[in-house]
């Protein structure tokens, strides 16, 4: 099985690239599938500029004509030299897993190919033919752990030549995470507010750093639960503008209320209070979130909680088949979320 875990992926930019050419780049977080790919096309040599070397393609354009990704994967540059061929919004599509199978067991296959897509559960089609060739390479692309995060903090503040405390990283790590973009973005925005100084402190954390591990999605997360129409709108107007996908806002919406499931289950069986479920279950939330989790524990009845999971599961699944359409799924079906906890919540009161 040919995939790249999080921390070989350095090793095998700069030593292992040339054992394959065809490279497949997924995951839920979109700007770190983004930074690598960009890294893999760095490391091929072509010439992006080069209209005759280098082809862009989106993948729904081949899924109507299949053939043309074969046609110009085993063609020749008009003066020679390598290809680069980059295709974008993958998903579930048979046609793309074929082609994937059928040139990633390609030895001779003279033309480099990046796929970027979205998250792909495990046995997802186009996933297990990149895993299953012979010259193809998964490479996953989660959300950064603690070491990851750490490492990109140093890597970016050693850039401006700045240091920061104890206390000061552990404020950052806590705020970063979800988009690697973005929190590479958050990191430069820290290393400019603290130019000329030595050493960041947490004070300058606190004055800089907004939630990055969703950019500002928190805010939109928590007017869905709290059934906020107008919070909800407001918030996701600041997340499109700093173009970062909608469709994170629909993934941390899951995790809350898998989190509420739980919350809410435990409280039933035990008949324990939603403090104490928050307790036991809820110790890595923000202490900014706990009482919007509480207050949500209340408002938020079992039956309520499965129906919106399963037209999230729902939504999510049409966002991978139409990925084009991405946006407005996701939008339109977490207004309707909002809108039916903002009645419920009305019903109880």
């Amino acid at each position: 099985m040919a995939e790249i875990k999080a921390h070989e992926f350095d090793v095998f930019i700069k030593r292992r690239l040339g054992d394959h050419r065809l490279f497949l780049i997924y995951g839920p977080d979109r700007g770190l599938v983004s930074e690598r790919a960009d890294a893999v096309a760095a490391a091929t040599k072509v010439d992006t500029k080069d209209a005759f070397s280098f082809m862009r393609l989106d993948a729904s354009a081949l899924s109507g004509d299949p053939g043309r990704l074969y046609d110009e994967a085993r063609s020749t540059g008009l003066f020679g030299g390598e290809k680069l061929i980059w295709i974008k919004g993958a998903g579930a599509d048979k046609g793309l897993a074929d082609a994937v199978t059928n040139l990633g067991g390609d030895k001779d296959l003279s033309a480099w190919i990046i796929i970027e897509a979205g998250d792909l559960k495990k046995g997802a089609n186009l996933r297990k033919a990149a895993e299953s060739a012979s010259s193809a390479v998964a490479i996953p692309c989660y959300a950064d752990d603690a070491r990851a995060l750490n490492g990109l903090i140093d890597e970016e503040l050693a850039s401006f030549s700045l240091k920061i405390s104890s206390d000061a990283r552990a404020l950052l790590a806590d705020s970063l995470g979800g988009d690697r973009l973005a929190s590479r973005g958050e990191i430069r925005k820290l290393a400019l507010y603290a130019w000329g100084r030595q050493t960041i402190e947490a004070d300058d954390v606190v004055a800089v750093i907004g939630d990055a591990s969703a950019i500002s999605t928190d805010d939109a997360v928590d007017a869905v639960l709290k059934g906020d129409r107008d919070g909800f709108l407001h918030a996701t107007q600041k997340v499109i503008a700093s173009k970062t996908p909608v469709f994170l806002i629909m993934q941390g919406v899951m995790r809350q209320l898998q989190l509420l499931d739980l919350m809410r289950s435990d409280m039933e069986e035990r008949r324990s209070s939603a403090a104490d479920a928050i307790a036991a279950h809820g110790r890595h939330l923000h202490f900014r979130r706990k009482p919007i989790i509480e207050a949500a524990l209340r408002a938020w009845t079992g039956e309520l909680i499965a129906r919106e999971l399963n037209r999230l599961h729902f939504a999510i699944l049409q966002c991978r088949r139409r990925n084009s359409l991405e946006d407005t799924i996701a939008l339109q079906t977490l207004l309707a979320t909002t809108l039916i906890a903002g009645r419920g919540k009305q019903s109880r009161n």
